[in-house]
């Protein structure tokens, strides 16, 4: 992953987790938005993923590989890389560690819509110059 952006730590809690205590493939999304909800906040400096009344983001792609389990009470180490794609996408690649190894690795794609509309529209030059810094 070139170009390391951004380090969110998070926990594996009881709602992420089957009956034997491992965390069921849905909770690897959860740890994936929530760090790039708190990189929206921290730095670009707007909401996530509803900017505004008429600027939201939505998934378009996810990918995730699963290399080693995580589990109730893990502490992990969530890696973002944001790449603009165009004036109207950004990719988001993540990576999860759990003590320096990793067990998870994969992607999101979003695009900007009006919701109003549910149409595409262009980023906001500031977002996009937020994102790429």
């Amino acid at each position: 992953m070139a170009g390391l952006e951004y380090v969110f730590e998070d926990v594996v809690r009881i709602y992420d987790t089957d009956a034997q205590g491992i965390a069921h493939y849905a909770a690897y999304y959860r740890f994936f938005t929530n760090t790039i909800e708190k990189f929206f906040k921290e730095r670009v400096g707007v909401p996530y993923p509803n900017v505004s009344d008429e600027l939201w983001f939505v998934m378009v792609e996810s990918h995730a590989v699963y290399r080693r389990p995580v589990k109730l009470g893990d502490t992990l180490t969530v890696l973002l890389s944001p790449k603009v794609l165009s004036n109207k996408a950004m990719r988001f690649d993540l990576k999860i560690l759990r003590e320096g190894e990793v067990t998870t690795e994969g992607y999101l794609v979003q695009v900007a819509i009006n919701p109003k509309a549910w149409k595409s529209v262009e980023i906001p030059r500031e977002i996009i110059e937020r994102v790429s810094t």
